[in-house]
């Protein structure tokens, strides 16, 4: 296993997380920051790369929408600093069925998803005030947020929303503070082929490239989770970034629709330096202790700078080994327990996400 030697003060994270300070160049609890970026030493900041967590994803046409749930006082208490926050932009077009596994069932009326979208980004702007979150839009912001309390970065899980219109990339940036976009999702959309779906497109499309590069351009995150193999390969070649698959794990054997991954699939995304993020449902993992095996044999394939945490927060069909960010302090003592040194720990629970954000904002 990759030895990464940094200091760590190893039980600090819970306490630097609950510190408030006034807010800091590039971090909004509303607009962002007109103000220049000061340099600042460097930090370990713990981070999930996706989560649903407030129960920001709206609730189906014709339904009540759902309550906010407290998302600011699990992270003060579990330590987690930032947590890519995913709106959802296909759910009128899928459903849940045996398995448990989500499909499409239909196909979107002209600019339904995009309308979706619109309405996603008001509710996770309406959670940010709610919970006195703050919203990270560049590099510093994200260095600087064990300081000022829970954060979070604004992500979409699958770019429905798009419609095929690459200009929308550059409106989700300026207006709703997208730094993470997730290609696809439980659709075959048009950017590319998932997982869980016979494949239509071969992997990624020409529009899907296009926003790979102007994800490039503008400095958001490309997330690769739910895309093929072929999609993630594609991807890998046109990026000029590092990718991030934000939530998976890792098997030796996936079965045909499998939201798991191969070995090869897995280093893909470790060659571009990104990062390969492990999911915590019970259907795979039925313990801490077995997703902890799980960390550690993805650890293996693609080494320690390439593994983080995705968490899926409030966003399974099925119970979750990780249920709360107040676990957090729990999931760390494990791994240190089962081997990990305190430097590895730091690096997979938000350090390496936080290499790949930088690389992408620059």
């Amino acid at each position: 296993m990759n030895r990464m030697r940094r200091s760590l003060l190893a039980a600090g994270a819970a306490m630097i997380a609950g510190c408030a300070v006034p807010p800091v160049p590039g971090v909004a609890r509303g607009r962002a920051s007109s103000q220049p970026e000061a340099p600042r030493g460097d930090r370990h900041v713990t981070i999930d790369m996706h989560s649903h967590a407030g129960r920001v994803i709206a609730a189906k046409p014709g339904m009540p929408q759902r309550p906010f749930v407290p998302v600011s006082t699990p992270m003060r208490e579990g330590g987690m600093n930032v947590i890519c926050l995913a709106i959802v932009t296909d759910t009128n077009v899928t459903h849940a069925v045996a398995g448990p596994r989500i499909e499409a069932f239909r196909e979107p009326d002209h600019g339904e998803l995009y309308t979706l979208g619109m309405l996603e980004f008001k509710r996770a702007d309406a959670l940010v005030e709610a919970e006195e979150l703050h919203v990270v839009l560049n590099a510093q912001a994200l260095r600087d947020a064990p300081t000022i309390g829970p954060s979070v970065i604004i992500a979409s899980e699958g770019a429905d929303f798009l419609e095929g219109r690459i200009e929308r990339v550059d409106e989700a940036f300026d207006r709703h503070r997208l730094r993470h976009l997730q290609l696809t999702h439980y659709r075959v959309n048009e950017l590319g082929d998932i997982q869980t779906s016979a494949p239509v497109h071969g992997g990624l499309t020409e529009f899907g490239a296009e926003v790979v590069r102007r994800c490039n351009r503008r400095g958001i995150v490309v997330d690769v989770a739910h895309g093929t193999y072929d999609l993630v390969r594609r991807a890998a070649d046109v990026s000029a970034t590092p990718l991030v698959l934000s939530h998976t794990s890792l098997s030796l054997h996936p079965r045909e629709r499998s939201r798991l991954i191969s070995a090869d699939h897995a280093r893909i995304v470790a060659q571009t330096g990104g990062v390969v993020g492990v999911w915590p449902p019970t259907t795979v993992y039925r313990t801490m202790a077995s997703m902890i095996e799980g960390i550690k044999r993805l650890c293996d394939v693609i080494g320690v700078a390439h593994v983080g945490l995705g968490s899926d927060m409030l966003g399974l069909l099925e119970p979750s080994v990780f249920a709360s960010y107040a676990q957090l302090p729990s999931l760390t003592r494990a791994m240190i327990d089962s081997g990990f040194s305190a430097d590895e720990a730091a690096a997979i629970l938000g350090d390496n996400y936080a290499r790949v954000f930088a690389q992408s904002m620059a």
